[in-house]
């Protein structure tokens, strides 16, 4: 019996053992090759001296490609977006902006996409919507 109940604190012992947390990685937080890549796609600057201006053509752009915007937060510069995708209209497209004062006279504004939870790291559906928020711009300076 003694013999039993020892192995089963062995073995107790063994399984809390196996599930201590493993160390993370020094350079669990290191930028990669592919993630720089993939921000240089969702980058773009323009040339707009006005954040609220800029915060502005974001949303237009994003309420005409049939998003909805959840929030808007213009001290942050933060915009965050979701919509129903065509054709099943139950997979989810999120998408989350960011502007930024780079210099004078100029906005950083990048966009983060995501498709069903997943990040979308095609570059051309960055450039779509860089497309029409340049579009957007330009009329409102106008």
């Amino acid at each position: 019996m003694r013999a039993i109940s020892g192995m089963i604190v062995i073995a107790g012992a063994w399984f809390l053992q196996g599930c201590a947390a493993p160390e993370p990685s020094q350079d669990l937080l290191a930028p990669t090759e592919a993630q720089m890549k993939l921000r240089s796609f969702q980058s773009r600057t323009f040339d707009v001296k006005d954040r609220q201006l800029a915060m502005r053509g974001v949303i237009a752009v994003l309420q005409d490609l049939g998003f909805i915007i959840e929030r808007a937060n213009e001290p942050l510069g933060l915009v965050t977006a979701a919509r129903f995708a065509e054709p099943n209209f139950y997979d989810v497209l999120g998408v989350t902006v960011t502007v930024r004062q780079q210099q004078e006279g100029r906005m950083l504004i990048r966009a983060n996409a995501i498709y069903n939870n997943k990040p979308i790291e095609d570059p051309k559906v960055y450039q779509n919507f860089f497309a029409a928020l340049e579009r957007s711009l330009f009329i409102a300076k106008e």
